[in-house]
């Protein structure tokens, strides 16, 4: 059997993989090694490898890495960290691939120990453009030390071939997370509240900020900007989930605190709500607030708009149900009022998501499991294109 070496980081991405997880764990042509790192052991950010045990996935590997910083000589010393320890986790498990998903940090590290150790790496999520962020730089890099690679849309494969990938290595699937929307079991109504613990009494809208990590020193002062915005409609019931283990993450997560300890009536705060209460939760909001790349991805399958802030999702392909708009407070209230509008919400209602594929999971699987079959050649070709001076 061929040893598949799947590498999470934080509970969203699992999330993302575990429909992959599970085609490869009830595989009878390959073994499963699954490697868990970053968020996912510490205390601070919820121990989420426990969600992982629960599912009844074994652990091949816990790797250690996150500092109690999240400064940028902090982030770079837990990715010295974790470079160790996925040498010495390649070493002694020796997969045949190893599978990583987007942009983190987290999977730079693992890609390049991967790299360094010959283990050919399939890549889910490269292509796209996020123009705010170092996840940009990350993401092309990881596409560079891949041999095979699973885009979410027709024009992000035609940017990992423009990249130097050769095209009969780059597969458009659609996004993972679209498939959840459409085949996870989600909770009712009466169910959820009983989990969070609030009830969907008022129009709720959902809020996810992550800090632009290109912009220095700027959370505080944005995050400030949204909140004020969100402080005008007294009359909507908002729920927070924390912002992840990146520079300046930490400063977000304390001024959502604050401002739900000054809330408590129409606000919660979640470290984390896992794959099956967030996606519950998006079908009785109305809008989703904030820079995630989930409101762009996955949301629009929920029909509701999606009011994306900000230049850290900048450049990337979205439905006509997400409307972009600056820091400011002002515009950050007038794209609200617009999402909140009947107008744009009967529109919001009969959008067509862009990130929508067939069978993605098993599309995955299946040809990783091919290529493994077939041999790997991690002595790649650059694919160059014609061009006219």
């Amino acid at each position: 059997m061929k040893k598949v070496c799947v590498i999470t980081g934080t509970r969203a991405e699992y999330g993302l993989l575990k429909p992959v997880v599970g085609r490869i764990y009830k595989s009878d042509e390959l073994e499963l090694q699954l490697v868990v790192t970053g968020m996912h052991l510490s205390t601070e950010f919820g121990l989420t490898y426990k969600e992982i045990e629960n599912d009844g996935y074994p652990i091949t590997n816990k790797i250690e890495m996150l500092l109690s910083s999240d400064t940028p000589v902090g982030v770079t010393k837990s990715m010295g960290v974790a470079l160790i320890g996925f040498a010495d986790c390649f070493d002694a498990n020796k997969p045949d691939i190893a599978v990583i998903l987007g942009d983190r940090y987290e999977m730079l590290v693992a890609a390049t120990a991967a790299m360094v150790a010959g283990i050919p790496i399939a890549h889910i999520h490269g292509g796209e453009l996020t123009e705010g962020g170092m996840d940009e730089a990350i993401r092309h890099s990881i596409t560079k030390m891949s041999c095979i690679h699973f885009t979410t849309t027709e024009e992000y494969r035609r940017r990992v071939i423009q990249l130097g990938e050769m095209p009969d290595t780059v597969y458009n699937v659609g996004a993972l997370g679209v498939e959840n929307v459409k085949t996870v079991f989600l909770l009712n109504k009466e169910e959820l509240e009983k989990e969070l613990g609030f009830q969907f009494t008022a129009p709720t809208i959902m809020v996810t900020y992550h800090p632009v990590t290109l912009e220095k020193l700027e959370s505080e002062k944005q995050f400030k900007m949204l909140l004020d915005a969100i402080d005008v409609h007294k009359d909507i019931s908002v729920i927070f989930t924390k912002a992840n283990a990146d520079m300046d993450g930490r400063i977000i997560n304390k001024m959502i605190d604050d401002y739900v300890s000054s809330n408590e009536k129409r606000c919660r705060a979640y470290t984390s709500l896992g794959q099956l209460k967030y996606l519950s939760t998006l079908q009785f909001c109305v809008a989703v607030v904030g820079n995630s790349s989930s409101g762009i991805i996955e949301v629009p399958s929920f029909k509701i708009p999606t009011v994306n802030i900000g230049d850290r999702q900048r450049g990337r392909m979205h439905a006509e149900s997400v409307i972009d708009c600056g820091y400011d407070t002002k515009q950050i209230e007038s794209a609200l009022k617009k999402a909140l509008s009947s107008d744009f919400r009967c529109k919001a209602a009969n959008v067509k998501n862009p990130y929508e594929g067939e069978n993605t999971s098993y599309d995955i699987v299946r040809i990783i499991s091919e290529a493994l079959c077939h041999g790997i050649d991690i002595k790649k070709k650059f694919y160059d294109l014609t061009v006219n001076p």
